[in-house]
């Protein structure tokens, strides 16, 4: 990614989003040329001077300090994640000379013990992830959940060529445009605490050229955090599931997260996710999608 060019855009994009009276502000200088806020009404907010701040939006954030990007953030009405992705663009600005090791996140498989982890996880879907999106390693139930995902050709099993290259997807997710906004909000927060990532950037390329939809989502430069929440799935075997998720970030293992669906105990779902852990087991869905997730 070039950085100077995801700080600007990212800055200018924050920036049009907000109205003077949205932040406080008195308008002023006659008809406005800009949708959202002024460089001289975000300086003003932020404590800095003009030059300053115009500086910083033309992709130069090299060496500033944390006190004026919080201060930034305040004037922009950033959330925890846009913040968060303003730090990790100032971080790449400084080390964006230097030669990196990017973390591995493409090796065959996972360490054994997180795959036992994860097969000793029966109740619910559970998976591990990379920073690009693919599952790395699922139990029976993760595989049987995105049984669709492994019908497809592509390997590794990725959510984003799922939602936006396969019309599977949008009969399996219930609000298919949500899933989609929140799916590249997600990558793009990725791309921005790995911005020399090789495969986020492929990824990224591939999909902008394939789909019309991701294209304009991706312009936004809307960033997500992704840790807890319920999702709706329409799972072709046994239809409506609602799940509760947990993404646990994976210390040991630099890129990659677990994450866990499990159903609200006596709910319509629970008694959907028995159903389809005997279909899975009858499908060998599992086996079947276990040697393709580990061949890359």
């Amino acid at each position: 990614m070039d950085n100077r060019a995801e700080v600007r855009q990212f800055l200018s994009s924050r920036r049009a989003r907000i109205t003077p009276e949205q932040a406080g502000l008195e308008p002023y200088g006659g008809r406005r040329r800009v949708p959202g806020l002024r460089r001289e009404e975000v300086a003003r907010l932020a404590g800095v001077s003009v030059e300053y701040y115009t500086r910083l939006e033309r992709g130069n954030l090299a060496g500033v300090s944390d006190s004026v990007l919080d201060a930034i953030a305040r004037a922009l009405e950033l959330d925890r994640a846009e913040h968060d992705h303003l730090y990790d663009l100032a971080r790449a600005a400084i080390t964006s000379g230097r030669k990196r090791s990017p973390a591995n996140t493409t090796g065959s498989g996972v360490r054994p013990v997180l795959q036992h982890l994860l097969d000793a996880i029966t109740g619910a879907p559970a998976f591990i992830g990379n920073n690009r999106l693919d599952i790395v390693a699922a139990n029976t139930l993760g595989y049987a959940l995105y049984s669709d995902m492994y019908r497809g050709p592509a390997r590794p099993a990725n959510h984003s060529r799922f939602i936006f290259l396969d019309p599977r997807s949008h009969n399996f997710y219930t609000d298919w445009n949500s899933a989609a906004s929140a799916n590249v909000a997600i990558l793009r927060r990725e791309a921005g605490r790995n911005p020399h990532d090789k495969g986020i950037a492929e990824l990224v390329g591939e999909l902008s050229m394939r789909s019309d939809d991701f294209r304009t989502r991706w312009a936004a430069h809307n960033v997500r955090r992704h840790y807890s929440g319920t999702k709706l799935f329409q799972h072709p075997v046994v239809g409506l599931l609602e799940l509760d998720y947990q993404v646990l970030e994976l210390d040991e293992d630099p890129g990659h997260t677990l994450t866990v669906y499990p159903a609200v105990p006596g709910s319509p779902s629970e008694e959907a996710l028995k159903l389809l852990a005997s279909w899975a087991a009858t499908e060998n869905v599992a086996q079947a999608a276990q040697p393709n997730v580990r061949a890359r």
